[in-house]
């Protein structure tokens, strides 16, 4: 009952309920852009500053190892569960969206963790930022033997995500991986995070005292502005789950607790605090809803953006942001115990 008398969260059920019935209540663009650019910087700095406090260490280096090897688990174990009852184009697509993660679901988190009073490592939002391409290329790993093993022959291009293909001798596409793997590092959003938490890391407590009121004082009123907005762009995706299939509507709701509860044995041996327990736990149990479906758009048109867009946002994303983060930070806190 704590998480839902935050008002971050109170604001995100609020824009939900504004959504559902049809209210014209709606946040511009530009705006929206701009809240979600501000929280990645915000997130980015307060990471650089823990960073420069603590240094690296063995905790860090854990943390950021678990952190890769979740994000390679995880498609690579969903892609033939999904496999049993979608397409092998729709189960890539929705392995990348799950074995990515979504940044807005991590950053409340952060939110709830220091609304607890709960103390984290600043490495995790690099991991974040690892735990994103991953999934990416895996998924158009697997569509490319797909179309090779169909035998049909296509050419791909995205002027907007980077993905091309290319037509090989024998007739067969080949994805340019060095294109994915560039859009995927110099993406804005990521290249933000990363060029705060460098800001962070250089200026250290000197930093931290002079951007106090921009990265500390703002955050949780900006981060319940846009759960506003999220709330509302949650509800405009629930009509598109009606008449899906009931076993994957079963593993928008069990898959992101089978995945946090991978990343809790994983961290639980590898003897992580509390709060970056939770944090893990927060990245395997999110889902995309932006940078992988920019890129599975046009790597994989054979797949059906309803399926993994309207599954990650409108059910896993709610599920994450009203239960899961609670969830997973008392589960963590039982692990430490």
């Amino acid at each position: 009952m704590q998480s839902f008398i935050d008002p971050a969260i109170l604001f995100f059920v609020f824009g939900v309920f504004a959504g559902l019935i049809k209210s014209n209540l709606e946040i511009p663009p530009a705006i929206s852009r701009f809240l979600s650019l501000y929280l990645l910087m915000a997130l980015g700095l307060k990471g650089g500053f823990a960073l420069a406090h603590s240094g690296l260490t063995t905790e860090v280096a854990a943390g950021l190892s678990l952190a890769v090897a979740l994000a390679v688990l995880i498609p690579a174990l969903s892609y033939p569960v999904l496999g049993r009852f979608l397409s092998g184009f729709d189960a890539a697509a929705l392995a990348a969206t799950y074995g990515s993660v979504s940044a807005v679901t991590f950053i409340t988190a952060i939110g709830h963790l220091e609304s607890q009073g709960i103390a984290f490592g600043g490495h995790m939002a690099a991991a974040m930022a690892l735990m994103e391409s991953p999934a990416i290329v895996m998924a158009v790993l697997m569509a490319n033997t797909l179309r090779r093993q169909q035998s049909s022959p296509v050419l791909l291009s995205s002027s907007g995500a980077g993905v091309y293909a290319c037509q090989t001798g024998g007739g067969m596409p080949t994805l340019s991986l060095r294109k994915v793997m560039h859009e995927s590092f110099t993406d804005g959003a990521q290249l933000l995070l990363l060029g705060a938490m460098a800001v962070g890391i250089i200026t250290g407590d000197a930093g931290k005292a002079a951007m106090e009121p921009f990265s500390g004082d703002l955050f949780k009123g900006m981060l319940a502005f846009f759960l506003l907005d999220m709330g509302l762009l949650a509800a405009r995706n629930l009509p598109g789950l009606k008449g899906q299939s009931p076993w994957l509507l079963a593993y928008g709701l069990l898959a992101p607790l089978v995945h946090a509860c991978l990343a809790l044995g994983l961290g639980w041996l590898m003897g992580l605090p509390q709060g970056d327990a939770t944090l893990l736990m927060v990245l395997a149990a999110s889902a995309s809803y932006i940078a992988v479906p920019a890129v599975v758009r046009y790597a994989i048109p054979e797949a059906n953006p309803s399926l993994y867009f309207g599954l990650s946002l409108g059910l896993t994303f709610p599920l994450n942001i009203l239960l899961g983060i609670p969830l997973y930070t008392e589960v963590a806190r039982w692990a430490s115990t």
